[in-house]
């Protein structure tokens, strides 16, 4: 372990201890310092390389913070980080991997906990991915609307990060671009609404068996998109 990496591992435990609780300011870098047994350098790269993970937030003129460390907040970075993995096939082939093992187990667990509101929510925007159908910017907002309010009803929001930073709303873009123009979009939106009738039955496994169905036909797709694409030696022609 380099000395930066202790001195970020030492303030981690600062905050893991309660001595540096969610909305606390940091002492002053030399405070700081001095209280870890650290050159002023170190505790500045540290606290440098926590503001980036988002555990700690500077502000200009006023010092540096301990951020709510809400889930949303420490693993929101997942989902810039797929949109620069989705130039490689293999990365995104293994994106949609995790989004297959976690997704239909997710829905499964909403089953048993969605309300009767959130239920109304899911049904929304099924609704208007119907009535979208050929429009492909709305059924991309939806269909991520639709998942979202799905994932939701688990109630774990660390759950809820993870999952729509796999799904990032580019990846869903260019799915929903190639699925209408191969005309496949009604069999898709068939799948979205055979979720939807589990959910309704609040039955976990007829829950969890739909959501694979859909993760794994798209998935589907997606391999042999990349397949065909990779053979004519031309790029991804669904790219936004």
């Amino acid at each position: 372990m380099s000395l930066t990496d202790k001195a970020i591992e030492r303030i981690r435990e600062l905050i893991r201890s309660g001595a540096l609780p969610p909305g606390s300011k940091l002492p002053p870098e030399a405070d700081l310092a001095a209280e870890l047994g650290l050159s002023r350098n170190l505790a500045r790269e540290a606290v440098k390389a926590l503001a980036v993970a988002r555990v700690l937030e500077v502000r200009r003129g006023d010092g540096t913070y301990v951020t709510s460390l809400q889930p949303s907040l420490l693993l929101g970075g997942i989902g810039g980080a797929v949109d620069l993995l989705q130039s490689d096939s293999g990365a995104l082939l293994d994106l949609m991997e995790v989004r297959r093992l976690l997704e239909p187990v997710a829905t499964g667990l909403a089953a048993t906990r969605i309300s009767d509101e959130g239920l109304a929510e899911v049904k929304r925007h099924l609704d208007a991915m119907r009535e979208a159908r050929d429009d492909v910017e709305q059924l991309n907002a939806h269909d991520a609307a639709f998942h979202r309010a799905v994932v939701a009803a688990t109630g774990n929001e660390s759950l809820v990060t993870l999952l729509e930073g796999v799904s990032g709303r580019t990846l869903r873009a260019r799915i929903w671009r190639g699925l209408v123009d191969a005309q496949a979009a009604g069999r898709t939106l068939a799948e979205h609404e055979a979720i939807f009738t589990a959910l309704a039955s609040r039955d976990a496994a007829l829950s969890q068996a739909a959501a694979l169905l859909h993760v794994s036909s798209t998935e589907q797709w997606l391999r042999t998109h990349l397949r065909s694409t990779a053979s004519k030696g031309g790029c991804d022609t669904i790219v936004e």
